[in-house]
């Protein structure tokens, strides 16, 4: 089922103990990003205002006493994006994100997918699909995923990432 608009919205926000993402691509194109990417590339700073929904919705997450976990793989050099996008994530850790980075620029994969995902739940996978240029080109629950293999992939990229906060300061 593709989920789309308040429907992706509704389910995301729908889910009872976790939610977890895996992000592997060096890049994404979104236009409700623009603006603000732009402006980032220009200054070099990041300006994301404490009523900003994302960071609102975590916070509401952590409240109610669900996690949002991310793990975002990567080799260095950093593109523009990622830069941008870590610079989003000290916001995000903030708010009560759990953030985690698995940088494989000097070691192998260890066996996860060359795919982004959420999963929530334990039960539920969605598949977040992507054009070669970054762009989303939508988001599909899975009917049958393997659910062990998801949950290995999840685990797995936990076990050899360390937390946002940890890496950025090195």
């Amino acid at each position: 089922m593709l989920l789309a608009g308040d429907a992706w919205r509704t389910f995301f926000d729908s889910f009872e103990r976790e939610a977890f993402r895996l992000e592997t691509r060096s890049f994404y194109a979104m236009p409700d990003e623009d603006e603000e990417y732009r402006e980032f590339l220009a200054t070099g700073e990041l300006h994301i205002p404490d009523d900003d929904p994302w960071l609102t919705r975590v916070r509401h997450f952590r409240e109610t006493g669900r996690t949002i976990n991310r793990v975002r793989v990567l080799t260095r050099p950093l593109s523009d994006y990622l830069r941008y996008e870590f610079a989003a994530y000290a916001f995000n850790v903030a708010a009560g994100e759990d953030i985690r980075i698995l940088d494989l620029t000097d070691r192998q994969n260890p066996g996860l997918p060359d795919q982004d995902f959420w999963m929530f739940d334990d039960v539920n996978v969605v598949d977040m699909r992507y054009r070669p240029d970054g762009a989303q080109v939508g988001r599909e629950l899975l009917a049958n995923p393997d659910l062990k293999q998801y949950r290995r992939w999840r685990d797995l990229a936990i076990s050899v990432s360390v937390p946002f906060l940890e890496y950025s300061s090195d």
